[in-house]
């Protein structure tokens, strides 16, 4: 089990580049159960993702996956035709590899009944997502751009796909790391549930030149609808100015998304600092990537928005600091049309 559990590690290194750095200081009890979700969703993602291969035959796939996961089929689904079309080598070998965080699921001592079962739940709401993901977008194209329909649609995959992480994330806490009351468990479920919103809208945001260019928009019509926009009006950097104050207004949205963030991190005990410093990167990281979305025309694809490793660096410094002391991490304060941590 060894020899499985280091390969693993290298599949994870290989596939999720700065969230293995977040991984590495969670605290132990927590690693494995979070890292294992990490590697099965991304998984799943790739196959969703995949450029290369008829809408179908990937829900089909990823149907597969999915049922051997959940053990209501031993069959196990050959990938490796969609591996070699992989442009990135770390998901071509997760791809061709694919039975290899099944069995560590299934057989390795680390995790208990109840950690396999959440797992699976969570994979599950996330694969869900990615299949109605997929169905919603069957017919899009560079020349035939879907829109989501309403806000509804939107809060639903960003929860699928995110939120069910945070949640999974409260669930691990008080399993292994600490107990609270029946309030604060409720909080913490709650604002869990926003924290992992707020990082999915944020990469939908910053997203949205490449997913329109595969025919796919989240920002849902009706909203578009009310500034006077069609989805096509997205592929011209010309249109920013009219998009402007409707994505501005998502950009708000993710700003009280990642509020309640920073509520479930000031609920942890003050002991959980490698969690607290866990949960306060992705929080800093998101809170710099939206003020560089709402200076920047996010509409220009030929400049993607993207924090420096410079940034990063200087991000993770700030980040230890905010785990380590005493107060308790403020709310994002807004100044001159620029939010930040106080």
């Amino acid at each position: 089990m060894k020899k499985i559990d280091r390969r693993i590690d290298i599949l994870l290194k290989g596939t999720s580049r700065s969230f293995y750095l977040t991984l590495n200081f969670l605290p132990k009890k927590i690693r494995k159960q979070i890292g294992l979700l990490y590697l099965l969703a991304r998984l799943s993602d790739t196959i969703a993702d995949s450029k290369m291969g008829e809408k179908d035959i990937l829900i089909r796939l990823i149907g597969q996956y999915n049922d051997r996961v959940q053990k209501r089929s031993e069959k196990i689904p050959d990938l490796m035709d969609l591996s070699l079309l992989q442009e990135n080598s770390a998901e071509q070998e997760l791809l061709q590899n694919v039975i290899l965080p099944i069995k560590y699921l299934e057989e390795s001592d680390i995790f208990s009944e109840s950690d396999r079962r959440r797992i699976r739940e969570c994979l599950e709401i996330i694969i869900r997502g990615q299949t109605l993901d997929l169905e919603r977008f069957s017919a899009s194209s560079d020349q035939e751009i879907i829109a989501l329909n309403n806000e509804n649609e939107l809060d639903e995959y960003t929860y699928s796909v995110a939120g069910s992480v945070g949640e999974f994330w409260t669930h691990m806490a008080l399993d292994y790391q600490f107990e609270v009351n029946n309030e604060i468990s409720n909080s913490l479920f709650e604002n869990g549930i926003r924290f992992g919103k707020s990082l999915q809208l944020i990469n939908i945001l910053r997203d949205i030149p490449e997913d329109i260019a595969m025919g796919r928009c989240y920002i849902p019509m009706e909203k578009l609808l009310e500034y006077d926009l069609k989805p096509k009006d997205l592929l011209d950097s010309n249109n920013m100015d009219k998009f402007r104050p409707l994505f501005d207004s998502y950009i708000l949205e993710a700003y009280d998304h990642l509020n309640c963030a920073i509520k479930w991190v000031n609920l942890l005990p003050k002991n959980q600092y490698r969690l607290r410093f866990s949960c306060i990167l992705p929080i800093l990281i998101g809170q710099s990537t939206l003020k560089m979305l709402s200076k920047n025309n996010v509409l220009d694809n030929k400049n993607r928005i993207k924090v420096s490793r410079k940034e990063i660096k200087s991000i993770f410094r700030k980040s230890l600091f905010a785990s380590l002391t005493k107060n308790r991490t403020s709310k994002l304060i807004r100044q001159d049309d620029v939010f930040f941590i106080k």
